[in-house]
């Protein structure tokens, strides 16, 4: 399996970090009273609209919060409290692949980045494919007055480019069209539409992962949120998938049992939905709130924001453009139940046949690699304990 690099998250010396056995007791200055507010609800709070706005930080000590932001904080909690869970659309989005392009890695790895427009915002989501089974069907479809050199500058080719290449198809397939007989060998193996039918029907569920963009854990290489390691572990991950059905039978995998069985390859819907969809203005409030005692729900709703403004419509539609939809599913990277629930769509549009947990490094390590902060620890924790992530199967 390729190590691949953790751009977005470099090492940081280890600090006191929770065991890989330690996330079901995974606390912070655990209070009675928080657990009696829990209690009393019953049902763990969903993802947009919390049902209570807890009074009390991590710590158990009061935030002692002007008048005017409480106020604030009830008005954006009484708005978003119309629902107990996460709407789901009634009709998905229009996406169309514009353009797609080869990147190869520092690891050897190649992938393929594909760029989406959509009918619903001016923004450029993407889709980072590993593997050659899985292609988009708004990128391969004809376009009124292109050329082949248009198809190929677009991405919408097969195979792979090279330095005089005429054709946004296979020589082979050229010379069917012509008549010519196609290189036995060749075709046995590689070509035509049949045999890349046969060959998915054969391979596995593909493993997918839903991303928001998050420029500070990506970029500027924050602890106070895991996104950057999550991110360079899905790519890890998917890079080394095996996607050839005729392949040996694979060792078991380290991380988990399914991903050492073929399959489709991997995808990562990487959304521009920064800061949980509050975008990176309010972002950067909201970690000053953090420092002022908040915890990231508490922060989002005392900025008038929902807990979670993120939506998953897009990421269904790319899916199905991907060919990704029907019965034999995916295999969702994810610890959010909530994002299980969205992704699949309305109408089951995609089946999420296995969820596949993302343990954190430092909790697989023993803290010897991964992020480690208090400030980490607190964003996990809160996870844990308001949005209800699992971090097992």
């Amino acid at each position: 399996m390729a190590d691949f690099p953790a751009h977005a998250s470099p090492g940081l010396p280890p600090l006191a970090s929770p065991g890989p056995n330690d996330h079901q007791h995974f606390r912070l200055h655990h209070d009675p009273a928080r657990q009696d507010l829990h209690s009393q609800n019953g049902a763990a709070p969903p993802l947009v609209t919390p049902h209570i706005t807890p009074p009390l930080t991590p710590n158990g000590e009061h935030v002692d919060i002007p008048a005017g932001a409480q106020a604030s904080a009830k008005a954006a909690h009484d708005a978003a409290t119309e629902t107990s869970a996460p709407k789901l659309l009634e009709t998905l989005p229009e996406v169309k692949c514009e353009v797609r392009a080869r990147i190869p890695t520092t690891t050897g790895q190649e992938m393929f980045l594909h760029l989406y427009h959509n009918n619903v915002d001016n923004k450029e989501h993407l889709a980072i494919v590993f593997g050659p089974h899985i292609r988009s069907r708004s990128l391969d479809a004809p376009r009124p007055g292109e050329t082949e050199r248009d198809r190929m500058i677009r991405g919408a080719y097969t195979g792979t480019l090279f330095p005089g290449r005429t054709s946004s198809r296979r020589v082979q397939e050229l010379r069917r069209e012509a008549g010519v007989e196609p290189v036995a060998d060749i075709t046995s193996k590689h070509e035509g539409e049949e045999h890349e039918e046969e060959v998915k029907r054969k391979l596995g569920p593909a493993l997918v992962r839903i991303h928001s963009e998050c420029y500070t854990g990506e970029t500027v290489w924050s602890a106070r949120c895991d996104c950057g390691e999550q991110l360079d572990e899905a790519a890890r991950l998917m890079s080394g998938l095996c996607t050839d059905p005729s392949a040996e039978e694979q060792p078991p995998h380290a991380d988990h049992p399914s991903l050492a069985q073929p399959s489709l390859g991997g995808v990562i819907i990487y959304l521009r939905q920064e800061g949980r969809g509050i975008g990176l203005l309010s972002k950067l409030k909201a970690y000053n709130l953090q420092d002022l005692g908040a915890d990231t729900m508490q922060a989002n709703l005392l900025l008038r924001h929902p807990a979670d403004a993120r939506s998953y419509g897009l990421a269904t539609a790319m899916l199905l453009d991907l060919g990704l939809g029907g019965d034999k599913g995916v295999r969702l990277l994810t610890n959010n139940p909530e994002k299980v629930r969205a992704v699949e769509g309305p109408g089951h549009e995609v089946s999420v046949v296995e969820r596949v947990p993302m343990i954190p490094i430092a909790w697989r390590t023993g803290g010897k690699e991964g992020i480690k902060s208090k400030e980490v620890e607190m964003y996990i924790s809160t996870k844990i304990e308001k949005f209800k992530h699992m971090f097992s199967e």
